[in-house]
């Protein structure tokens, strides 16, 4: 069983829409940079090599090519800084943690396209928002079932024996 409190930090911090994407994709991650007393949004675009973590320890880790060098960036997944992820391209891969793209060099660096059709994109779609809708109301219940038992608890623990 795990604390109360867990859940409440877990549940105030935790980023509130769901991002889709996964190992293989090519995404370009949204970063806000502050420099001085500016903001501004600064893309950083790669393939996900590798997603580990549960939680608000989760993590993932973009690679991309700068001048002939690999260049990797591991973004916490709920951090406020990174404003949004949008995904360019799917990878059709067989592994969770893509490392052998380090030894690669030129078009063997590249990963097969994992092509869906709208009808299956809108099917998945559909499929993780009823998903989301069932866990929602599942931690409602959840939480009106403590709600009602609370008050119950207080009378029997005020009540002279």
């Amino acid at each position: 069983m795990r604390n109360p409190m867990f859940d409440a930090v877990n549940r105030k911090y935790s980023r509130p829409t769901v991002l889709d994407f996964e190992i293989g994709d090519t995404v370009v991650v949204t970063i806000r940079i502050v420099e001085g007393g500016k903001e501004r949004l600064q893309d950083f675009e790669g393939a996900v090599i590798a997603h580990r973590g549960r939680g608000l320890d989760e993590m993932f880790t973009v690679r991309r090519i700068v001048a002939n060098e690999g260049v990797e960036r591991t973004f916490p997944v709920h951090s406020p800084r990174v404003a949004a992820i949008k995904t360019v391209r799917s990878g059709k891969v067989r592994r969770c943690k893509l490392y052998f793209l380090r030894d690669r060099v030129g078009k063997a660096r590249r990963l097969r396209e994992r092509r869906i059709s709208a009808a299956a994109r809108a099917a998945a779609a559909q499929a993780r928002a009823e998903k989301a809708r069932a866990m929602r109301e599942a931690q409602e219940a959840v939480e009106a079932a403590k709600a009602a038992r609370q008050p119950a608890d207080t009378e029997m623990a005020g009540s002279p024996t």
